[in-house]
């Protein structure tokens, strides 16, 4: 099955940025839609980002659009995010997912149940 590696957490200041990295493995002949979720502590894990198969179509929820920016490098297996202009309220562990179909909603890719992989995530903690 795939395995899915996420890198680049750490202890920022607010404005900071980060770059997150997903490094994928045991892929096949197909690359895989892959999302960005995050968990604060106490909260439910929540969509951050989604890229497609191709990477020419994102989705961001509302709370990153402007400041962060998903892409992926599809030669290297890896799916990146970066993180600009961090803020307090961005503080979680970051999780990748990987789903297995391009053609879904928006409503359904918000979804935790959708992806069938997910990574072991990276806390990203943000000073005020």
């Amino acid at each position: 099955q795939v395995r899915l590696v996420e890198s680049g957490g750490g202890l920022v200041q607010a404005g900071d940025s980060l770059r997150l990295s997903c490094a994928a493995s045991g892929l096949t002949s197909r690359y895989y839609p892959m999302a960005w979720f995050r968990q604060a502590p106490g909260k439910d894990r929540e969509f951050v980002v989604r890229i497609s198969r191709s990477g020419r179509r994102t989705h961001y929820a509302d709370s990153v659009k402007g400041r962060f920016t998903i892409s992926r490098d599809n030669a290297k297996n890896t799916v990146y995010v970066q993180m600009n202009s961090l803020k307090p309220e961005d503080t979680a562990v970051y999780y990748c997912a990987a789903d297995d179909r391009d053609d879904v909603t928006t409503q359904i890719m918000g979804s935790i149940g959708q992806y069938e992989y997910w990574g072991q995530g990276t806390q990203v903690t943000v000073s005020s």
